[in-house]
Formats: C-alpha cells, structure tokens, sequence
C-alpha cells in the first residue's frame, strides 16, 4: 500500500524498500543497504520540500481508519470469511486495497491543500493536480464527513476549508 500511495504521489515506489533481516545476518543487511543506495542514486536527489503536500498526503491517508482497517482485516477477508460467509482472493483485495488508497490519498491531498485556507474547487484542483472532477467528488465525500465545509463566497464561487470539528 505504500509503495503504491508513493506512485500516486509522483514520489515512486523505489524509493523505499522493506527487507526482512534478523540480527544474525549482518552481512545480508549490508548487502541490502548497498543495493538501495545504488538504486536511489541511480533515481537522482529527493527534494522532499518539492513534494511536501503528497509526503503529508500519504501520511494523512496510511493514518486513515479505513485503510488501517482494511490492512489489519486482510487475512479475514482473504483466508477466512466476512460475516456473509465470504471470502475474496489476494487479487481483488489488492485491487479493493488500491481503490480505496487512492480515494484516501486524493482526500488527505485535498485536506492537505486546504490546510492553506479556503479554496475554490478549481483551485483545489490546480494545487493537488487532480482533475477537476474528482477534486469535487472528493470534496463532497470530506464534507460528508463533517472533514471539509463551504467557508465563503467569492462573488459567486464559493470556498471551501477543513472542517474545524473534522481537522486532523
């Protein structure tokens, strides 16, 4: 799930990578940790200042209720059975664990952008680089959820900051 929020947010995955190592394989560690040295020069420098919306996006989403739980239910859902008797294989869930990284990125994106003040959906939109479309789709889902709300008008175009009962 992170590597794929990192593709999201135009960061990419190879720019983290997780190895299982135990304290008694010294030497494979070393192995790993000259491997993603090369690879991450090979990427060139990370100006985490150019990307501190999308970092704090991802942050925001990993920390959302539903992928947490989505992420700790995985053997449930894969293994075993939900309360319907059902059970879906490890492609559907990666696909359901896809659909709904992405709806909470876009969301944390949006929260994240507004965190600078009110905003028009077009300017939303131009800030996070989202279509207009889904910036206004995904808006409408924070303000059901008490996240965003309509702050003012400007002439007749109205904007929209975080929730003061919703920030996180």
């Amino acid at each position: 799930m992170v590597e794929y929020l990192l593709d999201l947010s135009g960061i990419g995955r190879k720019r983290m990578t997780l190895k299982w190592v135990s304290a008694a394989e010294g030497k494979r560690f070393a192995e790993y940790v000259d491997q993603f040295t090369n690879e991450t020069k090979a990427l060139g420098p990370f100006d985490p200042s150019r990307y501190a919306l999308e970092l704090a996006a991802c942050e925001r989403a990993l920390d959302s209720p539903r992928l947490r739980w989505l992420m700790g239910m995985e053997i449930q859902i894969t293994e075993k059975e939900n309360v319907f008797h059902e059970k879906i294989d490890d492609v559907q869930y990666g696909r359901l664990l896809e659909k709904a990284s992405r709806s909470e990125y876009e969301k944390a994106l949006i929260s994240e952008a507004l965190n600078d003040g009110p905003l028009s959906v077009r300017e939303i939109a131009f800030k996070t680089g989202l279509p207009v479309y889904s910036a206004s789709s995904r808006l409408g889902e924070l303000e059901q959820h008490h996240q965003a709300e309509l702050r003012e008008y400007q002439g007749t175009v109205p904007l929209f900051a975080n929730s003061a009962s919703g920030a996180a």
